[in-house]
This record gives C-alpha cells, sequence and structure tokens, in this order.
C-alpha cells in the first residue's frame, strides 16, 4: 500500500485519476480506517488530504461559510458564527459518534460515505449546502442533495474529490433544526433523521425546507411537508399535515432498530417537534 499527501486537490484528484489500482481517499478517516480494520477494503494508495492548505480550517465571508473537506466535527461544534447561523447544520455534524470521533470525522467524509442513515446530510440539504467537487481537469459546485445517489454511491467520478462545503448566509428570520431517533442513548445510527429549515416574515413561515434520513436509500426532500407549512404559525392543523406529509414520503427498510410502520410513525412525530423548534430559533412564537 503507497501512501501520498498531496499539496494540493487538484493533485489529489491527478493521484486518485491515475491509480489503476484501489485508491482511496484519507480525511477524518473514522469510516476509511474500520474499513481496513474489518479487511473490507485493500487499498493499492491511500491519499491523505489533511496537508492540504487552508482544507482544515472554516472561512467565513459575506456570502456564507465554507467549511473545507478536512474540518472536523469538533472545530464546527466549537465555530461560534456557525453555531449562530446554522445550529441544526451543527447539532448533526455532533451527532457523529463519540467525542474521540469528532475529533477526526468530517462533514465531507459523513456525505462521501453515503449511507442512508447519516446525520449531517437532511441538515445540510434544508440549509443549502454545496459541496466543491474538484477533478483532474474541472472544478464543479453540487448541490448536497444531488451528491448521494444511493447506499455508498455518490455522483463523484474517478479521480473526484470533495474540496469543501459550502452554507449560504442565512437570511434573516430564518431557523434550523435536527433531530434523530436512535434505539440507544448514544453513540447508534439513526432510526429516523428529520431536518427543518423555516424563514418567517411578519411571525408566518414565509419559506420552508424539509428532509428526512434513514428513511429511504438516500436522504428525502419532502416538498409537501414543506408546502404544509408555508403561510402558517404551525398552528395544529399545519403539523399535522407536515406529519402526514413525512410519514408518506418514507420508503424505509425493516431492520433491528424498527420496522417500517415505527419508522414511519416516528418520521412524522419528530418532524412536528423539529419544526417547532427551528420556528423558535427563527424569532417565532408558540
Amino acid at each position: 500500500m503507497r501512501y501520498a499527501t498531496p499539496a494540493s486537490a487538484k493533485e489529489a484528484a491527478g493521484l486518485l485519476s491515475k491509480e489503476k489500482g484501489a485508491a482511496f481517499l484519507l480525511a477524518g478517516g473514522t469510516d476509511l480506517l474500520v474499513k481496513l480494520k474489518m479487511g473490507m477494503v485493500e487499498p493499492d494508495l491511500v491519499v491523505d488530504i489533511k496537508r492540504i492548505p487552508k482544507i482544515d480550517e472554516i472561512q467565513t465571508s459575506a456570502k456564507g461559510f465554507t467549511i473545507g473537506a478536512a474540518v472536523s466535527g469538533a472545530v464546527i461544534g466549537e465555530h461560534k458564527g456557525l453555531r449562530a447561523a446554522w445550529p441544526g447544520v451543527v447539532e448533526a455534524a455532533n451527532l457523529i459518534g463519540s467525542d474521540q470521533i469528532q475529533g477526526r470525522a468530517t462533514l465531507a467524509g459523513n456525505l462521501c460515505n453515503a449511507s442512508p442513515a447519516a446525520d449531517s446530510v437532511p441538515a445540510m440539504i434544508v440549509a443549502g449546502a454545496k459541496a466543491v467537487i474538484v477533478g483532474p481537469n474541472k472544478k464543479r459546485t453540487v448541490p448536497v442533495e444531488k451528491v448521494v445517489e444511493g447506499p455508498g454511491k455518490t455522483c463523484l467520478t474517478k479521480g473526484e474529490v470533495i474540496e469543501a462545503i459550502v452554507l449560504p448566509k442565512p437570511e434573516p428570520r430564518t431557523g434550523d433544526a435536527y433531530m434523530r431517533f436512535i434505539p440507544r442513548t448514544e453513540m447508534d445510527i439513526a432510526v429516523v433523521g428529520v431536518a427543518i429549515s423555516l424563514k418567517l416574515e411578519r411571525g408566518v413561515v414565509k419559506k420552508a425546507k424539509v428532509a428526512l434520513g434513514a428513511v429511504a436509500p438516500t436522504a428525502v426532500v419532502v416538498p409537501a411537508a414543506a408546502r404544509a407549512l408555508v403561510g402558517s404559525k404551525l398552528d395544529d392543523a399545519s403539523l399535522e399535515k407536515l406529519a402526514a406529509a413525512c410519514s408518506a414520503a418514507c420508503n424505509p427498510i425493516d431492520d433491528k432498530r424498527g420496522t417500517v410502520e415505527y419508522r414511519t410513525r416516528v418520521a412524522g412525530v419528530l418532524a412536528k417537534r423539529a419544526a417547532k423548534l427551528a420556528f423558535q430559533r427563527a424569532g417565532g412564537a408558540l
């Protein structure tokens, strides 16, 4: 196995594209190292991106935030600007694993692992996050909801790497929230995850976006759930419509963590709770 430490994302992309054997990217390593120890993968080449300048930094501008692909969950959780702008994204990122894992795990890695139950993905989707993807010959920016195409599968082609996750500056009176249900108190995979972002105008929901995790092969955006909230002050009728739309959008599996019926029901319950929290964060009064 060979080990490389490129000085740029483009160099990393070139190394990956030219490799004829099995090549893997190393950022936090919380997924790759587990797979290595379990014998699930046998890399011919490991490309460590942590020495690329600024790839482990969060940059703030008038347009929002650029989170480098090697920024850990722990660093995200300590960033005051991110916590104030997108608390739901920060909460979701900080649910990935234990304190030890938080010191290594990254948003880009959680996205590229392409698990249906990834906590950060629904939260990033409702926040309007985009992935900056660098290839050997070009760079492209893709909405997070279009990156994951199925369990373990992304839109990245051979040689492409995610350089950063970009989050926009939230509009005034915007609030987001992410909630999940797990079988144990901590460190388990989500049975259901719900992310909601709301923008208010004069106490009424003007814009909304709803995404579900762990209830389908990929995170699911639910336009019908968003429509149920727009024009409301989160009255009981709108919340019931939200819950019904979220449950209807579910296409889960039966496994040891929950049945299809259970996941479907929980999706609606969590959606109402997440909507209330997002509403309060946007400055709404319940």
